[in-house]
């Protein structure tokens, strides 16, 4: 019975859209260095892209609006002595940005105002960061912002270490001690707890300001990378990973617990990692393959994750990025939209879109967005304050307007209808019984058929009208006809009474009614001409026939549609006929099959006897 009901989703007709190529980011020079990050991180304004480049690392700002072909040389963002590992923007700053390298440094960095790529200097100027966080003995493989707390920016090293910076004064206040390399790491929403994923297949939910683990328990077995992230202001985190058969694994885990909810599910056995991507708005979860073109997406619900759809390409991906909410196109019913790297020399938008047709703000499927200010400052945050930043309202958006903020807790409202104005009872309407069924009359006989044909013309008789009114204006006054008895035609076939009504005052008896065995015993001085309304084919017959008299014509018109009938019920007999002889034949040939299908499984049923008797003398 399960199958039999859809589970109801506002997000469960999804679908990714792709983007022309002329309309992408084309000329690019992606990096192709081994280190398992995601390449891209993207905000409303700007795409940071990880770039191959000589003589130390940088990586490139692409402004979102400048699409198409890139030109050959582009202003970058250089610094690094070595290849720039991440980067991730300020969620409250969309010009400030952090990188983290192999150099072992990690750099903050302000996108120049009016920022373009398109320049008509002769020497193209590259941008230097604003500054330096040094305090890492190795590599720096990841860099990530607090989602509430101003300039909180954690990173992660060789050094098996995790340090918080306050980028505002360039210290680390706090510093993580992992036993292995972090693989992945993510906040909680309201930016106090970190989980981890590191090289010893373990799980860690950390109390940062605490620098330790509160939650540590196995994760994924398999030997490759594995990746977490926070559900947003769930208490839920989901990883992906592999098996020990190095098939891909989903998990939704509950902070303390120490098995994953419902277990390990698992997606499919192809080698690239998963990397996940959660949209708290719609409840959504996002896999993207890397070295594949697809994109999974879930929603999550009831603590499980239900599977919506599969965005498929041909054109296999090794970075993907999501844009936050607030930079997503509400007129287009968009509630996604991803930026994937194609052949590593070109940047694609996918737009995950709702199919909708309708022209006002839908605010069931974009409830309000983190807004650009934080919930508290970094002093604040190292002083132990939590709190989830405010929201703006994605409606202000669609109307054009300023961003309007909301509380971090705002719940749009439901309407309620208003109650209905109290009135008197009216008493119910007396509820009528059911007509009977009525039977449907058997099918009208020859003989019936011609007697109504003949009612039918009789119908349309009427009295002769005096011969002056040929002759008389359209506008004069006619007199009404002399009323005359009535007449009993006996036709060939059936007799048939013409009824006229006799004149006021006649007294109707059997001798004013003159039989007529034929046409030619009519008496000359009654005659009988159509009214206005009778049937025009009537009226054609007679002015083809001047010289015949009304009944004249009123019996060939019953001769001619007698012979209508007579040709309609032939042509239905040779039909029937037809269609017996068709249904004898299929008889015929379903019997000749029956006996074919006999006659064949006897000779089978005799050459398996001989098989067996060959087999019994081989085994004697």
């Amino acid at each position: 019975m399960a199958g039999r009901f859809v589970r109801a989703s506002k997000y469960r007709h999804v679908f990714g859209k792709p983007t022309k190529k002329e309309f992408c980011y084309d000329n690019l020079h992606i990096s192709r260095n081994a280190w398992d990050t995601n390449l891209l991180k993207v905000n409303p304004e700007y795409i940071s892209v990880n770039w191959e480049s000589s003589g130390g690392g940088a990586f490139a700002v692409i402004p979102v609006n400048e699409r198409g072909k890139l030109p050959d040389q582009i202003p970058l963002f250089r610094g690094h002595t070595a290849a720039v590992l991440d980067t991730d923007w300020n969620p409250f700053n969309d010009r400030i940005i952090a990188s983290a390298s192999d150099d072992g440094k990690v750099f903050i960095w302000e996108v120049p105002q009016g920022f373009t790529l398109h320049t008509d200097a002769e020497e193209i100027v590259d941008v230097a960061p604003v500054s330096k966080l040094g305090g890492h003995s190795r590599k720096v493989g990841h860099v990530l912002f607090n989602p509430a707390a101003e300039n909180i920016l954690a990173s992660s090293s060789g050094d098996q270490t995790i340090k918080l910076w306050d980028i505002g004064t360039g210290q680390a206040g706090h510093t993580l001690k992992h036993p292995e390399i972090v693989q992945s790491l993510s906040w909680s929403a309201n930016g106090a707890m970190l989980v981890t994923t590191s090289r010893d297949k373990k799980l860690r939910v950390w109390d940062v300001r605490q620098e330790k683990p509160v939650h540590e328990h196995p994760g994924h077995e398999g030997a490759k990378n594995s990746r977490a992230v926070w559900l947003g202001e769930h208490n839920r985190i989901a990883t992906t990973g592999f098996s020990r058969m190095s098939e891909r694994q989903i998990a939704l885990w509950e902070p303390g617990r120490a098995q994953p909810i419902g277990g390990f599910t698992s997606l499919d056995s192809i080698s690239g990692v998963c990397m996940p991507f959660w949209d708290d708005g719609s409840n959504c979860l996002y896999l993207a393959g890397k070295g594949d073109g697809n994109i999974r997406y879930f929603e999550y619900q009831n603590d499980k994750f239900e599977f919506l759809a599969e965005y498929k390409s041909g054109d296999p991906q090794r970075g993907v990025a999501f844009v936050p909410r607030r930079g997503i196109n509400v007129h287009e019913n968009e509630v996604m939209r991803g930026y994937k790297t194609v052949n590593d020399t070109y940047i694609e938008p996918i737009s995950f879109t709702v199919p909708r047709r309708a022209e006002t703000f839908q605010s069931d499927i974009f409830p309000p967005a983190t807004g650009v200010k934080p919930a508290m400052t970094a002093k604040e945050w190292f002083d132990g304050k939590e709190g989830l930043p405010n929201k703006i309202d994605l409606e202000s958006i669609y109307d054009g307007n300023t961003p309007v903020e909301v509380a971090s807790d705002y719940k749009p409202p439901v309407a309620i209808p208003a109650p209905a104005p109290a009135t008197a009872p009216v008493a119910s309407p007396k509820k009528e019984p059911e007509p009977a069924p009525v039977a449907r009359a058997p099918a009208p006989s020859v003989a019936d058929q011609k007697t109504s044909i003949s009612a039918m013309a009789n119908k349309f008789q009427d009295d002769e009208e005096s011969g002056n009114d040929s002759e008389a204006s359209s506008f004069e006054e006619i007199s009404r006809p002399a009323q005359r008895q009535s007449i009993i035609i006996k036709s060939p076939n059936k007799p048939f009474p013409i009824a006229t009504t006799p004149p006021p005052g006649t007294k109707h008896s059997p001798s004013q009614v003159s039989p007529v065995r034929s046409p030619g015993n009519v008496t000359p001085s009654v005659k009988h001409t159509p009214t206005p309304s009778a049937a025009t084919a009537a009226a054609a017959a007679a002015a083809a026939t001047p010289s015949g008299t009304p009944i004249e014509v009123s019996l060939e018109q019953i001769k001619h549609l007698l012979v209508q009938q007579a040709v309609i019920i032939s042509s239905q007999s040779e039909k029937i006929t037809s269609q017996t002889n068709v249904i004898n034949r299929l008889a015929s040939d379903v019997e000749t099959l029956k006996k074919r299908v006999e006659a064949g499984s006897q000779e089978q049923s005799e050459r398996i006897r001989l098989l067996e008797l060959e087999l019994e003398e081989a085994r004697s």
